[in-house]
C-alpha cells in the first residue's frame, strides 16, 4: 500500500468516505467487513481514513464482500456523477497505485449495463476473487486493443482485439496483459447489481 498521493485525490478522499459509509449501512464493525473480506481490520481502517491507497486487488475483497462491483463502489464514491448523462469529462477514473491498472466508469450510476473501459499496462496481472462478482447475472469482456489473457479458475482464455468473451460461474480470476510492450484496453459489462444503499 502507498500513501494516497494520486492526481485525483479528491475521488481517493471520496471512496475512503464510501467504503466506510457501505459497512456502516450494513451495520458492520470493521471485524465483520475484515472476515468477510480477508482484509486486515488495520488496512481497512487505514483505507476509510484517507492514509493508504488501495490495489484493485483489495477493492475487489472490499466491493465483493459488499456485494457491490468494483466500478459500482468507484461510482458510489464519485458522488457528482448522477442522471441518465454521464459526459466522458465527468467519468470517474481510478488507476491502482501498485499496477497503474486503470478503470473508466463509462456509464451512469445505478444503470444496466454498467460499462467500464481499463486499460491495462504492459505484462501486468490483476487478480480478482470470485466473491467479487458472486452476485452478478452475467458479465461480458470486449477487447478493445491489444491482448488479454483471461484467467478464469482453472481455464485460461487468450483474447485479441475485437474478442469478445461472456463469463462463467464466479471463480477466482486474474486479468493478465501478456504484452512486454503493448497496453491492453478493454470493455467490461456487467449486469446485476449488488445490493446496499
Amino acid at each position: 500500500m502507498d500513501i494516497i498521493q494520486d492526481a485525483d485525490s479528491d475521488l481517493g478522499n471520496r471512496l475512503a468516505r464510501r467504503l466506510r459509509a457501505e459497512r456502516e449501512a450494513r451495520g458492520w464493525p470493521l471485524a465483520e467487513l475484515a472476515e468477510r473480506s480477508g482484509v486486515s481490520r488495520a488496512m481497512i481502517s487505514r483505507v476509510e481514513r484517507g492514509e493508504a491507497s488501495p490495489t484493485a486487488a483489495l477493492l475487489g475483497r472490499l466491493s465483493g464482500a459488499l456485494g457491490l462491483t468494483l466500478s459500482a463502489l468507484l461510482a458510489r464514491a464519485e458522488a457528482d456523477a448522477a442522471g441518465r448523462l454521464l459526459r466522458a469529462a465527468d467519468q470517474p477514473t481510478w488507476e491502482d497505485p501498485a499496477t497503474l491498472y486503470r478503470r473508466r466508469a463509462l456509464s451512469p450510476p445505478g444503470a444496466e449495463p454498467e460499462l467500464v473501459e481499463v486499460t491495462l499496462p504492459p505484462d501486468v496481472r490483476v487478480p480478482f476473487p470470485a466473491a467479487a462478482y458472486a452476485f452478478l447475472r452475467g458479465q461480458c469482456l470486449w477487447v478493445l486493443e491489444g491482448r488479454l489473457d483471461f484467467a478464469e479458475g482453472n481455464t485460461t482464455h487468450h483474447l485479441g482485439t475485437g474478442d469478445c468473451l461472456a463469463l462463467g460461474p464466479p471463480a477466482d480470476c486474474a486479468f493478465i496483459n501478456p504484452s512486454p510492450d503493448m497496453p491492453c484496453r478493454y470493455l467490461v459489462a456487467l449486469t446485476g447489481q449488488g445490493p446496499g444503499p
